[in-house]
């Protein structure tokens, strides 16, 4: 399909509301038909999630997740309007989906892109830069590859960018406008934190070859070798200690009789 038109793309913003990124989307979406793409949009819940975003959201829970087993568990905060909404069940369920997105993508930090400070990405930038595969290109076609790499990995550590868990056609950012337009409050995630049980503890690193020789070493013995020297020794006495003088009593004892 031919490139979405920027003017398009902004004709539907100024009907809708919506984002740049949402507007072109919905247009990728329906071809190019603008009327499809509003009623695409809508579907979404994202025009009405625009609306609301400025609105504030001091309301919500802080809700925790613990992964099967214990070794993985969440606290995000999700906020909302009012402490009404905050009590209710499918407000309480998104929650506890964003929760375990959480819980499922390992690579995530940030709640949005623009939440990640410059430094990481002028760090990406940096090591993107200076990849062998780029060594011979133009400069002005390496900073368009290298733009591409760094907005993809970027999006790699932001939530909101991620594919839902529970329909890979979504984001975790179209669930949350989803929820904004069935509940009609500006709903946010503002924050999170994942444990990892062990993380960031230095564990003793043994090699397991020398561990085994170490401990067959132990066990290569002194007890076993005094046990091959003590077996000739009571071989040796056995003789000794042998029936002769029974023998000869006995003889004694036939000739008196």
């Amino acid at each position: 399909m031919a490139e979405i038109a920027a003017k398009l793309v902004k004709d539907l913003r100024d009907k809708t509301g919506a984002g740049m990124m949402d507007c072109k989307k919905a247009l990728t979406e329906t071809e190019g038909d603008i009327n499809k793409a509003i009623e695409w949009l809508r579907q979404k819940g994202i025009t009405s999630a625009e609306k609301k975003a400025g609105r504030v959201a001091a309301e919500g829970i802080v809700e925790q997740y613990i992964h099967t087993g214990g070794r993985i568990g969440v606290l995000v905060e999700v906020n909302c309007e009012t402490d009404f909404v905050a009590r209710r069940e499918d407000f309480k369920a998104l929650a506890k989906n964003v929760a375990m997105q959480i819980a499922a993508c390992p690579n995530v930090e940030y709640v949005k892109v623009e939440d990640i400070p410059a430094a990481i990405a002028d760090k990406e930038k940096e090591i993107e830069m200076g990849r062998d595969d780029l060594g011979n290109k133009p400069d002005n076609i390496k900073e368009k590859i290298v733009a591409g790499r760094i907005e993809k990995r970027l999006k790699e550590m932001a939530l909101l960018d991620q594919p839902y868990i529970r329909d890979q056609s979504i984001t975790v950012d179209e669930l949350i406008k989803q929820s904004v337009a069935q509940i009609g409050e500006n709903i946010q995630v503002r924050r999170f934190v994942r444990f990892v049980l062990g993380e960031g503890i230095e564990k003793e690193q043994t090699n397991f070859a020398d561990e085994v020789a170490a401990q067959m070493g132990k066990k290569a013995p002194e007890p076993a070798t005094e046990a091959v020297v003590e077996a000739p020794a009571e071989a040796e006495e056995a003789p000794k200690a042998e029936k002769p003088p029974v023998a000869k009593s006995e003889k004694s004892g036939k000739k008196k009789k």
